[in-house]
């Protein structure tokens, strides 16, 4: 079975770019791109090849063995037995074509976007096809949310914005008899069941030096007790455990093709927080609103903003506040059916992420703080719509308080 409508906005964009035809290469499950195009009834064994030109229909390359996996496909099926075969197939797919788009960046520049291996890309090159980087086409034509996906993530940020609050809640009522960070972690995966929310890892629940990890996560044995006078860091993030769109998760081997919501919070236990947490604290939700701010304003003066663009206005400014060396990671990820999704990062920290923020798109903007003794990351969602970026999950203003 195939997705018409990634196929069409495939051929869409390829039209518009003037470019002749995507490659959609795949082996063992090797790249997630290949599955949200066509799928296959049962495991495949052998090296598949997609073809899209950019007007027409495309044409599908399968082993003998794995040829009745692809009989619903929707694309015309050709079959190879040994590799001259498949050799002679795919020069006879690409014949006329100039160049194809594959999913390569050159020098692995963008890491999501790189799942064709070396080998295959100089195999595609023998035959006298250029290959392009697929980056552009994959993010418009597989990333961009539907109405139904956009309807749903906002249901499951509202449950997170509340969920987080009730953990901080659960915390400050548990003092008294002991509560840990693996307790607190417990509670919040008990509050997904109980909502129909589905998470593949996480959450994170951190205190104090903990939360200067990005991607602590606290286990049952050696949590640290949360205590009066602690520092705490909430990272929690889901997604509706049913499908947002039952043609779309037909393509999706998972299948449940629902957006993450995903948001980060702090608090602190007592009555009036430390100085310099405050302090750094508002660094990090001022270097969040800035990146938004210049997101929104560069929409109204019809500027098409790179993610590489918005981690450095971000970056920029906790630098001049005398942080940058504890801003450790990228500004913001996409967000998509999986947490870190395949579209635009907000990043020129990790990488150099060109790729523009398209309309349709969903991503994190959470920068954040890492100290040797306490961290603080504020994290919210945002999506790019078709009248511009707005915040699109629940945003911490102030620093919660958990009363003693």
């Amino acid at each position: 079975m195939s997705d018409s409508s990634v196929v069409k906005a495939a051929q869409e964009f390829m039209v518009s770019q003037d470019l002749p035809g995507w490659l959609i290469h795949d082996f063992r499950r090797s790249n997630p791109i290949f599955p949200q195009v066509v799928t296959a009834s049962g495991h495949v064994t052998r090296p598949s090849f997609l073809y899209l030109p950019k007007e027409g229909s495309g044409q599908l390359l399968a082993h003998f063995v794995d040829a009745g996996k692809f009989t619903d496909a929707g694309f015309d099926l050709v079959v190879y037995r040994n590799r001259a075969a498949m050799l002679d197939a795919l020069t006879g797919m690409l014949s006329g074509a100039s160049s194809v788009a594959m999913e390569y960046s050159p020098l692995n520049a963008l890491p999501r976007v790189s799942r064709v291996d070396a080998g295959t890309v100089e195999l595609v090159r023998s035959l006298g096809v250029e290959v392009v980087s697929s980056a552009d086409l994959m993010q418009y034509a597989t990333q961009r949310w539907s109405p139904e996906q956009l309807e749903g993530y906002r249901r499951c940020a509202a449950k997170l914005g509340e969920i987080v609050n009730q953990a901080f809640d659960y915390i400050g009522e548990r003092l008294g008899s002991g509560v840990n960070e693996f307790d607190v972690a417990e509670f919040i995966r008990g509050r997904f069941a109980e909502e129909g929310l589905e998470a593949a890892d996480g959450p994170i629940v951190s205190t104090n030096a903990h939360c200067s990890d990005p991607h602590y996560e606290p286990t049952r044995e050696g949590s640290s007790a949360i205590v009066p006078g602690d520092w705490v860091l909430i990272d929690l993030w889901a997604k509706e455990n049913r499908p947002a769109n039952a043609s779309r998760a037909a393509a999706l081997e998972q299948g449940n093709d629902s957006v993450y919501a995903d948001i980060t919070w702090v608090a602190y236990v007592g009555d009036s927080p430390p100085q310099r947490h405050q302090q750094v604290f508002d660094i990090v939700t001022s270097a969040r609103d800035a990146a938004l701010k210049f997101l929104e304003d560069s929409y109204r003066e019809g500027i098409q903003v790179a993610g590489w663009e918005a981690d450095e206005v971000a970056r920029t400014y906790i630098t001049e506040c005398g942080y940058g060396d504890y801003f450790t990671h990228r500004l913001g990820h996409s967000i998509s059916y999986e947490v870190h999704g395949e579209a635009v990062n907000l990043d020129n920290f990790e990488t150099h992420d060109t790729r523009r923020i398209i309309p349709g798109v969903g991503f994190s903007i959470e920068p954040g703080i890492y100290l040797p003794e306490f961290g603080v990351r504020s994290e919210i969602d945002a999506f790019m719509s078709a009248d511009g970026p707005f915040a699109s999950s629940p945003v911490q203003r102030e620093i919660v308080l958990i009363g003693v």
